[in-house]
């Protein structure tokens, strides 16, 4: 049947039409959770604060007012573009904004890996089924999937890191970088300057948390591509193209794993809307500049505004992931509709 990009810019708008139930309620959630954690703020902002002082804080960040007033100016001032400030005073929306786009290449490197090592893994799999191959990729994706993220960021940072000589934190060797920071992802950055050196640099940064992200999450698309191609390997479009004599590369890569991918390319999609809030333990470990790292100090901070603020994001990045998996999955195969 065919489809036009009018069907694609109406799924589109559905689909983000569908974003607004979802972040009110998140914003509803997080709001009450976050305010009704501390019974006082600002004591526990401001410790050493006297009585006066933590009644001035109290004026100052409307936190006096009932709860659903207090929502209610929160939900406007959102709309408005004011996002709220810390308990230091400093606007939550410019440190997200900077904070993000060094999140957002953390984790496409890591799907490049994924995308790279676990899909390749699961032919392998499937074409060695039940035999050394098969138990091989096995043994590595669930060894990946039973790793908590925290303890695979450790033993990278740790053991492997200092083995191989790779560094444990940080965008760059040395900071400031000597050129402008246009989009805040280090790599690209560097490219943009045209600063090879640097763009080097960036890479072998990225590699041990993007690395580490990629381990623990590769096992469901390494698994979901095995079964996938297990289901697509007996049909007779890939039995024709061996009896062409086509080599065993071609009829694996070119013929089954495209139609292999289908399956597999939604799980991705889902993968990575959970990658954003995978990379708060990441980020701190390895002292990336992301918005991972920005949550785990605006959480441990009692910082509501922030803490609303990244889930936020997080809810908006798992949308619009879910959306393209869904457009994604429509171009691979033609009969599946957009709705």
């Amino acid at each position: 049947m065919g489809r036009s990009l009018t069907d694609l810019a109406v799924f589109v708008a559905k689909r983000l039409l569908f974003l607004i139930p979802v972040l009110f309620g998140v914003i509803v959630i997080t709001f009450f959770f976050t305010h009704v954690a501390v019974s006082n703020p600002c004591a526990v902002w401001f410790p050493r604060a006297k009585a006066a002082q933590l009644a001035q804080c109290a004026i100052t960040f409307g936190l006096h007012q009932p709860l659903y007033v207090q929502f209610f100016k929160y939900t406007a001032n959102l709309i408005d573009g004011n996002w709220g400030n810390s308990p230091a005073g400093v606007p939550v929306l410019p440190v997200i904004a900077v904070a993000l786009p060094a999140t957002l290449e953390l984790v496409l490197a890591s799907l490049v890996l994924m995308v790279l090592i676990g899909i390749p893994l699961g032919v392998v799999a499937a074409q060695y089924s039940g035999r050394l191959g098969d138990h091989l990729v096995r043994i590595f994706y669930l060894s990946g999937w039973a790793t908590p993220t925290y303890l695979g960021a450790v033993v990278a940072a740790i053991l492997v890191g200092p083995f191989l000589g790779l560094p444990t934190g940080g965008e760059y060797t040395s900071t400031p970088p000597p050129f402008a920071q246009v989009t805040h992802m280090s790599v690209v950055d560097a490219l943009l300057a045209g600063n090879l050196p640097w763009a080097g640099d960036a890479i072998v940064h990225l590699i041990l948390p993007a690395s580490v992200l990629a381990f623990v999450n590769m096992g469901i698309a390494t698994r979901m591509t095995r079964s996938s191609m297990l289901e697509v390997l007996p049909l007779d479009f890939v039995n024709s193209a061996r009896m062409k004599g086509l080599s065993e590369f071609i009829v694996l890569y070119k013929h089954a794993l495209r139609n292999a991918l289908i399956s597999t390319t939604t799980v991705l999609g889902v993968t990575a809307g959970g990658l954003l809030s995978g990379t708060v333990v990441v980020e701190e470990v390895f002292a990336w500049p992301g918005i991972g790292s920005y949550a785990f100090s605006a959480i441990t901070g009692y910082n509501f505004s922030g803490t609303i603020g990244v889930v936020i994001v997080f809810a908006i990045g798992v949308v619009i992931a879910n959306m393209i998996a869904d457009i994604l999955y429509g171009v691979l195969d033609p009969r599946v509709e957009w709705r």
